[in-house]
């Protein structure tokens, strides 16, 4: 198939060192992927960052308490005062910085009795129009400075929001009663001669763009441009823009930047919206500096985050979140999700058990199938090979032949209590070495026969195709031999682990799971059929599709509207059609049923824009299945894997679905890209609005190797 290129931003949290910077060529097979950093100021700088400029190679940061300069990668500067509201430089690019009684220069002059309102804070903007004559904002009117105050009476007596130059000397200020212009004497208020109505007449910042000429404003629902040769513009929440209004907007290389009290945005060919600890200090945005091509520093109330742009690859993303998991996921051979004793911090990562241990587990050892597919790397070949065994052990370690645990830990481990609403309980193993997990979950069963199915046909040696064969057999006997259920440590079928006829077909109770449950255990009887040729496989899935209707209840797999939505449910969907259609017979009659399954499958979950799936659909159905929009996920997918609290209710790009997520949860018609909110495993809804994650959690990554090897091995991309 044809191989899939195209550029697009990435982003992610962690520093790679040296930024590629926008304007270099990329080589073949990079991409330019967004970085973002924290900028440690000194201690005695404070957070309060209000202003940012850069002269020549000097960063100046203007806190609430004083001037602090960046220079060869140190900081230098004291503090001389505290509540530092606003900032400007004169024609000599001296820093002016005033708070609600002084204004003063870098180099310690001082204009003294600056305009004050009532007594009250006054000094909203300034701008230095020439070396002698400072205009200032107020909240009532604007003042000049030329050795002494005047009022400019000529201006109405309105509050001030900012003041721009543009380079053929017009003076223009958003105010809260109109944008006005000055060219020579005079005031116009551009507001009244056309402006649409729909500005209210509210003006929240005004500046140049990078020509000196253009001028770019912003409004209580929308940020638009006066263009010098007249193509103006507007853009609205209709028109991509997530948020306002904007407080700071910057254009700069080909990019357009935004600042709003709940983000920093960025345009360019696409929307970009930045929330949450993932890329800021702090939501509300003071300041946006460029700093070279690509690359800013962002101003907040706790601090400066640096975003830029770095070329990479995606195998190079890949290598990474391998290193992350070697360092963070890997607990006795189980790859899972770990936790941090403090919001945000890697470095006080720790592992625990976890209830679907087996499944994500799974996950990985088929990203590492896929991986030695590809690359047939040493390390891929041990990593799956370590991780077999660990699914190995979750069968051994219960005793019960057939029967894998849910999860497991060492019998000297403290053990995490399980947070499900169904009991689950663990015992000893029968060598005193280990304690299980049970109450086994129909999770599990997936998980553990695609994925050794996978390491068996792409990565085991002679022996451990024996185990795999052997254990497959175990597995799928056990359900055979119990009525086509997992019967737990007390003799009983566990909660969700049933394929029976008399509970899909004859009880209500299993209405929604009768589809995708008829799915799976056909799989599962195709594998354990083609692995051991044993004739019993072969007859209960002749008598289920031949006496039970199970081809015709897999057509229904997915349940979809007008019936509550279960993205847990996905993985359990998609897993079982690999096998099934790899192992099933092209001439079986109920072949079609199962390729017009996964097209219907396909179809509820396509604008969910989850790139496994596309992944999934296409390499399965033989045809593309949205891969451009697999390998733009892929792309945008963070190394920043921490569950951070993001809120998307406010945004006004997305469009609020009448018909809440599962458990009320407030949801978006379209999808949420993985940066701007927390799509990072298979039963995430990718359209959820609110994630309250609160940085305690750090996802593995699975989620991306598994679509991007697996689109490797099918040869999607490069």
């Amino acid at each position: 198939m044809k191989i899939l290129k195209f550029i697009i931003f990435q982003l992610f949290i962690q520093c790679f060192g040296t930024y590629t910077t926008y304007s270099q060529k990329l080589h073949s097979g990079e991409y330019y992927q967004e970085v973002s950093k924290s900028i440690t100021l000194p201690p005695q700088a404070g957070l309060d960052v209000v202003k940012l400029f850069k002269i020549q190679d000097t960063i100046k940061a203007i806190t609430s308490h004083g001037i602090f300069y960046y220079q060869s990668e140190k900081w230098t500067g004291k503090p001389f005062v505290s509540g530092i509201i606003n900032a400007s430089t004169d024609q000599s690019q001296t820093v002016w910085m005033n708070n609600d009684k002084t204004i003063w220069s870098e180099k310690g002059e001082r204009i003294p009795n600056p305009p004050r309102t009532h007594g009250s804070q006054a000094i909203t903007a300034t701008l230095w129009t020439d070396n002698n004559s400072l205009l200032a904002g107020t909240t009532n009117g604007l003042y000049i400075w030329n050795g002494s105050w005047e009022k400019d009476l000529s201006f109405p007596e309105i509050k001030i929001n900012a003041i721009t130059q543009d380079s053929d000397g017009t003076v223009w200020i958003a105010s809260d009663e109109g944008l006005w212009q000055k060219k020579i004497a005079e005031w116009l208020d551009i507001d009244k001669i056309g402006l649409a109505l729909g500005h209210d007449s509210q003006y929240l910042t005004v500046t140049t763009g990078m020509n000196g000429k253009d001028i770019l404003f912003s409004s209580p629902k929308a940020i638009a441009a006066l263009a010098s040769d007249g193509n103006h513009w507007l853009k609205r929440g209709a028109d991509g823009l997530p948020y306002g209004p904007a407080t700071t907007i910057l254009e700069t290389d080909s990019l357009l930047w935004i600042g709003t009290p709940k983000g920093l945005i960025r345009k360019g060919k696409n929307w970009r919206y930045y929330t949450s600890k993932r890329w800021l200090a702090d939501d509300q945005i003071n300041d946006i500096l460029p700093i070279e091509p690509g690359k800013v520093w962002v101003a907040t109330p706790n601090g400066i985050s640096e975003i830029g742009l770095k070329a990479m690859t995606l195998e190079q993303k890949a290598n990474r979140i391998e290193d992350i998991i070697e360092k963070r996921h890997n607990r006795i051979g189980i790859i899972n999700r770990s936790k941090l004793a403090i919001a945000g911090d890697i470095n006080s990562s720790f592992l625990e058990n976890q209830d679907n241990d087996g499944l994500w587990t799974s996950c990985y050892l088929i990203a590492e199938s896929f991986r030695y597919g590809v690359t047939k790397s040493e390390d891929a070949k041990a990593k799956a090979k370590r991780t077999f065994e660990a699914l190995e052990r979750l069968e051994t370690v219960t005793g019960i032949p057939g029967y894998p645990a849910r999860s497991y830990v060492r019998s000297e481990d403290l053990l995490a209590p399980s947070r499900s609403p169904h009991p689950k309980n663990w015992h000893p193993s029968p060598d005193g070495e280990w304690q299980w997990l049970g109450d086994t979950s129909s999770d599990e069963i997936v998980g553990h026969l695609f994925s050794m199915a996978l390491y068996h046909d792409l990565v085991a040696d002679e022996a451990d195709k024996k185990k795999v064969v052997d254990l497959i057999d175990r597995i799928v006997s056990h359900i055979v031999d119990n009525d086509l259920q997992l019967i737990d440590y007390d003799g009983k079928p566990t909660r969700w682990a049933i394929w029976t006829p008399d509970s899909l077909n004859r009880s209500s109770n299993w209405y929604y799971e009768k589809g995708l449950n008829s799915l799976q255990i056909l799989s599962s009887l195709q594998t354990a059929y083609h692995f051991t040729g044993k004739a019993k496989y072969k007859k209960v899935y002749q008598h289920l599709v031949e006496k039970e209707g199970y081809a015709q209840n897999a057509l229904q797999a997915k349940m979809t509207d007008p019936f509550d939505i279960s993205h847990s449910d996905d993985i359990l969907n998609f897993f079982p059609y690999y096998n099934l259609l790899k192992y099933t017979p092209k001439e079986d009659p109920n072949y079609p049923l199962y390729l017009q399954s996964l097209q219907r499958s396909w179809k509820a979950v396509k604008t969910d824009n989850m790139p496994v799936w596309n992944v999934f659909a296409s390499a399965l159905l033989k045809e593309d299945k949205d891969l451009n929009i697999a390998l733009r996920e892929i792309k945008t997918f963070p190394l920043d894997m921490i569950t951070w609290s993001i809120d998307n209710s406010h945004r006004w790009d997305l469009r609020v679905d009448e018909f809440p997520g599962r458990g009320r949860s407030p949801q978006a018609y379209t999808a949420i890209p993985s940066p701007e909110g927390n799509a990072f495993r298979w039963n995430t809804n990718p359209k959820q609005l609110n994630i309250s994650g609160g940085g305690k959690t750090e996802v593995s990554g699975t989620y991306y190797l598994v679509a991007y090897w697996m689109g490797r091995y099918n040869g999607y991309w490069e």
